[in-house]
């Protein structure tokens, strides 16, 4: 039997409660997830340093055999191709979401045919969260434990 082997990729500047959701209720649906930071080449520069995000991912699923974290500098079409992942997992928290995610899907289906990408709505709750928020308010000294799902 194969596994399913789902890729949540993302910049994860940083990884939310939000995102956290997703993973979770994605494991109702698939065997493996992997959450993969990805370079993103219209973002300069990170807020919060990859290699910390690498350590507070690993963190908050540790007790999550199923759950792996990576950094990618590729096309996320064939990091999903080179882990054997045939989903790709997605939050949306509203319409402008979909629309972007939308396009991302199609292009990923053209790169890896055997690629499906996921889309979970986001639980309404954290619908508002957003790591350009959380971003924002951690740079003007604000309390941003409550969006996050481990201690900066």
């Amino acid at each position: 039997m194969n596994k399913r082997i789902a890729l949540f990729p993302g910049s994860f500047d940083p990884f939310t409660r939000g995102h956290e959701d997703i993973v979770l209720r994605g494991l109702q649906m698939f065997d493996e997830i992997i959450i993969a930071i990805g370079y993103n080449s219209q973002k300069s520069n990170r807020y919060f340093p990859i290699e910390k995000m690498i350590v507070n991912i690993n963190e908050a699923f540790q007790q999550y055999p199923n759950i792996t974290v990576l950094t990618y500098s590729e096309l996320t079409a064939e990091l999903a191709r080179k882990h054997n992942a045939h989903f790709l997992l997605r939050g949306l928290r509203n319409t402008t979401d979909f629309e972007y995610e939308n396009s991302i899907s199609q292009v990923n289906r053209q790169l890896y045919d055997e690629l499906e990408s996921v889309f979970l709505i986001t639980t309404p709750q954290l619908a508002w969260i957003s790591s350009s928020i959380i971003r924002e308010v951690h740079k003007y000294g604000g309390d941003v434990s409550q969006f996050l799902p481990y201690k900066l």
